[in-house]
């Protein structure tokens, strides 16, 4: 199951970063991004928004580079087969929906506008957390509480 899983993220992160370099080469060359999806077709209002760009580089090539260091992962998951890289893993993917959910946000109270390149992104993001969790599910280790000695009870005068 857990090669299973980090080949699907394999797949996945290489969708989002297609996607994400989509937007990412249009954004530096101008040109309209294509958005024809019934309801989703504000792409280019979001794109050419002031929040498509955090410290002056376009959100597209953070996600490029997300998605990037995700296929590394998931690649390296496959050669090593390591807990702690199962775990950074899901941390990486954590703050990727993280993000995802953020712009989503700014997409729909501040944009009022959205992006179907986006969503999907969202998508990807969230679907790659739901596969690194499935590689190394979180268990809690309860402690087994230890039993007091049976102490008498006093007499009473």
């Amino acid at each position: 199951m857990k090669r299973l899983a980090a080949v699907i993220i394999l797949a996945l992160s290489f969708c989002g970063i297609a996607d994400s370099a989509y937007i990412a080469k249009n954004e530096l060359q101008g040109a309209p991004l294509l958005c024809t999806a019934q309801n989703l077709s504000g792409c280019n209002t979001v794109a050419s928004s002031p929040y498509a760009r955090l410290f002056g580089v376009p959100v597209a090539e953070y996600g490029v580079f997300f998605y990037g260091v995700v296929f590394v992962l998931a690649a390296l998951e496959l050669i090593l087969f390591d807990r702690l890289l199962r775990r950074v893993l899901q941390g990486v993917a954590l703050a990727g929906v993280a993000a995802s959910l953020y712009f989503t946000v700014v997409q729909v109270y501040f944009i009022g506008a959205f992006c179907i390149y986006c969503s999907v992104s969202a998508g990807i993001a969230l679907l790659v957390l739901v596969c690194a969790s499935l590689m190394e599910p979180i268990r809690v280790v309860r402690k087994r509480r230890q039993q007091a000695p049976f102490l008498p009870m006093p007499p009473t005068a």
